[in-house]
């Protein structure tokens, strides 16, 4: 009997059925309260520490003067003030470092969880400093924040990564980005004058950062666990059925665990590697280096300049300092709208053409602020002109480079090697961030209004090689995107794999079997 073709309409209506079936609610959910008590948390507290500055260096030099007697010098103060600023990024190291042994014992959700308890003593240590009078307080919490970051922006990428279907993973993921946009605008807004920036309110600023992690502590443990870690490495098929029927908000979900399934018979034999394993590994090398090179260009790129430095930039602009607060909180909301926009289109953009679109428009709007900086006293309008590039490179950093790159470390790696590859990623991103908090002032010294040169070429070679070497990795499993690939690294993952268990069976003296009878038998007993 001949089967009756489909209508085209019908499979439009049935396309777009199954994508509003993909977002659940358990799957928003999921995204949106870890990324309150994390990439929320990251943002805030790169923006948070801008409009206080005055206030917390008067509160440095008065517990100075309080325990020593005198006045703290001007080259001590800018040392403690640059300490204060760059020991977040220390921090955000150790965090990274963290995250596969403590993820190894407690999993994507549980490593969340009790990330919060970093978040909430520092927020007690940071908002206590000044009742206290101890600036270490102050500097103590900055750095066990950036542990709470470090071990945030690698777990949460994990965990949407694992949990989310293939069409809207990218979606998924940008959640990441835009609350670390939102996180950033509302730093700004809390530190406007009128309310928590002032003199004898500004603790309370990082008083505020226990909040968003009251709320994932008390709503993530309602939620289950990513699916592929209870699967691959709890191996516990039943939860990660669960999971899967949670996230997905469906019953059947044989076709997401025959895909899982499908991945599971490479890596069965396969424990999850080290940091020099995954380097030593030739079917990952091309991923790791463009790895490398997103996260290097995310931090290189000058974003964590303009926002360190708002003020100052700012200034140099032309601003009148009475209108900075408010010329501030506009870059805090380009950069949110920006970051959604890129949310709602890159399943239909894909991921390359944002990222390399967002570093080409990033070189040229570079170029041109160094041009109106350099003639701002030529005319009036010209101080504008530069604020206008200015939120044109945030718009165009958020609508790609902003995210993508968090998004990459999860889809290009397995899930053996998937905690190793956000050690290096994380690695690379807190070393850059450091580095960029600790030389931009020097550059700027240095080069002046040229200064911006710098970036603008950070970001043209970024594009350059994304556009040779970056394969899409829209609406692809993990397989496929290995696959794509293999032919760069000149190693096939899969045989990779499969010989080394093959080796490995042989060695223990354990009989072959064959690699598809899990799935082969799931598939039997589930699939009609």
């Amino acid at each position: 009997m001949k089967l009756s073709e489909k209508d085209p309409a019908d499979n439009k209506e049935s396309d777009l059925v199954k994508k509003k079936l993909d977002w659940s609610c358990s799957l928003i959910v999921a995204s949106l309260v870890g990324a309150l008590g994390s990439s929320f948390l990251y943002g805030y507290n790169l923006s948070v520490v801008n409009a206080p500055t005055p206030y917390i260096k008067a509160f440095y030099n008065a517990t100075w003067e309080r325990k020593h007697g005198h006045p703290i010098d001007a080259n001590t103060l800018t040392l403690l003030w640059s300490v204060t600023v760059s020991i977040f990024a220390i921090g955000g190291l150790v965090g990274t470092l963290l995250v596969k042994l403590i993820g190894k014992f407690l999993g994507r959700k549980y490593t969340l969880l009790v990330n919060n308890g970093f978040a909430i003593s520092a927020a007690l240590l940071m908002a206590c400093s000044l009742p206290a009078g101890t600036l270490e307080m102050l500097i103590v919490g900055r750095f066990i924040m950036g542990v709470d970051g470090g071990i945030a922006l690698s777990a949460l990428p994990m965990y949407l990564s694992e949990i989310s279907p293939k069409e809207i993973r990218g979606s998924l993921g940008q959640v990441t980005a835009i609350f670390i946009c939102i996180g950033v605008f509302t730093g700004q807004l809390l530190g406007l004058p009128e309310l928590l920036g002032k003199e004898s309110t500004w603790p309370y600023l990082f008083g505020v950062i226990a909040i968003p992690a009251l709320v994932q502590l008390v709503s993530l443990p309602f939620l289950p666990e990513s699916p592929r870690y209870l699967l691959f490495e709890k191996h516990d098929q039943a939860g990660a059925e669960k999971a899967f029927r949670t996230f997905l908000g469906k019953e059947d979900v044989s076709r997401e665990l025959e895909e899982v399934l499908a991945e599971g018979r490479v890596q069965r034999h396969i424990q999850l590697v080290s940091v020099l394993e995954l380097l030593r590994t030739p079917s990952a090398r091309w991923q790791l280096i463009t790895v490398v090179v997103t996260m290097g260009c995310y931090q290189l790129c000058g974003l964590n300049a303009i926002w360190f430095y708002t003020n100052s930039i700012f200034g140099k602009a032309g601003i009148p300092p009475e209108k900075i607060p408010y010329i501030t909180l506009s870059t805090g909301g380009i950069e949110t709208v920006a970051a959604v926009v890129s949310g709602l289109v890159i399943e239909r953009l894909g991921r390359r053409p944002l990222l390399i679109g967002g570093f080409g428009l990033m070189t040229l709007f570079f170029g041109i602020l160094t041009v109106t900086l350099t003639l701002q006293d030529h005319a009036p309008w010209i101080p504008y002109l530069s604020i206008v590039c200015i939120l044109a490179i945030i718009a165009s950093f958020c609508s790609g480079p902003g995210g993508i790159p968090f998004i990459l470390t999860g889809e290009f790696f397995q899930q053996s090697q998937r905690p190793a590859a956000f050690i290096v990623a994380g690695t690379v991103n807190w070393l850059s961030n450091f580095m960029v908090g600790l030389l931009f002032p020097f550059i700027q010294k240095s080069l002046d209004t040229y200064c911006f040169l710098v970036f603008a070429t950070i970001c043209f070679a970024g594009a350059v090689y994304l556009y040779f070497v970056l394969p899409e990795t829209k609406n692809r499993t993990y397989a496929e995107i290995s696959q794509a690939f293999a032919k760069r690294n000149k190693a096939h993952p899969s045989e990779e794999k499969m010989d080394s268990a093959v080796t490995d069976d042989k060695t223990n003296g354990r009989p072959e079997t064959d690699s598809s009878s899990t799935l082969d038998n799931y598939v039997k007993n589930r699939i009609v």
